[in-house]
């Protein structure tokens, strides 16, 4: 991976400053994925301990990793890393890094955002190409954790929460629809939790725009503890099995 400070920009003068109570240094989220009552994956969010510089901001490391388990592990094998370090006052992504084996499939590549400039640079198997992007763009993780410091209870029932993020060598809305609150089962013991529902473009594996369906905590947390997904072939669901280092207590109904 490309050094933290590879290219030394010439920032604005100011970035944007988002409030954020949600969280920290050392949180760590553990998910167990399953297919019906088979286990079928397991994923790791966790935000470093230490906060790194980029591009001369102070940023949150954070790493995503994906791997599939069991008998879902034989028929299609996943190793997925996924690296960002996001601007600690602004929530936005300095960096971005991922390292995809899927099967026979492999993908690595490094993104640096110069926000000063609204571009986006990628660079993958030594070759480096440009992007221009909009202001205050997001990376896939990056407009995760943003969505963490909103006010939900500003946000109408069914209103579109929308950011402009880069993927794939394009520029795509990230766009989440709010669907209210409610009360559900965990194993920690019954929650309050925001209903997300990202959605989705017409595509050939999620089965609609409302196949994804995302339970928050309601509470300044707002970690994920749940989510519902609909594939063509079959349904996925996932749910919080660990949590250590948030930076508020989970509310907890007994």
């Amino acid at each position: 991976m490309a050094g933290l400070s590879v290219m030394a920009f010439t920032m604005r003068d100011s970035y944007r400053r988002v409030p954020n109570n949600s969280f920290g240094k050392g949180e760590r989220l553990e998910y167990r994925v399953h297919y019906g009552f088979i286990n079928a994956a397991e994923a790791k969010v966790e935000v470093s301990n230490s906060i790194v510089k980029v591009n001369n901001r102070p940023c949150y490391r954070v790493n995503v990793t994906g791997r599939t388990v069991g008998a879902f592990d034989l028929v299609s094998r996943v190793r997925d890393q996924w690296r960002s370090y996001i601007d600690t006052s602004a929530i936005l992504p300095q960096m971005f890094y991922r390292n995809i084996q899927e099967n026979s499939y492999r993908k690595e590549e490094t993104l640096t955002f110069n926000h000063g400039s609204d571009v986006v640079y990628a660079e993958e198997k030594g070759e480096k190409k440009s992007y221009k992007v909009p202001d205050n763009i997001h990376d896939v993780i990056s407009g995760y954790y943003f969505l963490r410091t909103i006010n939900f209870d500003k946000i109408s029932e069914g209103q579109i929460v929308e950011l402009p993020t880069f993927f794939s060598d394009e520029v795509f809305p990230m766009r989440v629809r709010y669907r209210g609150k409610e009360v559900i089962k965990t194993k920690f013991g019954r929650m309050k939790v925001l209903k997300l529902n990202p959605v989705m473009p017409e595509n050939k594996l999620f089965k609609g725009e409302n196949s994804i369906r995302i339970w928050v905590s309601d509470d300044e947390n707002k970690v994920p503890v749940k989510a519902e997904v609909d594939l063509w072939i079959g349904a996925l669901e996932m749910d919080l099995k660990s949590y250590r280092g948030l930076r508020n207590e989970f509310i907890i109904q007994k």
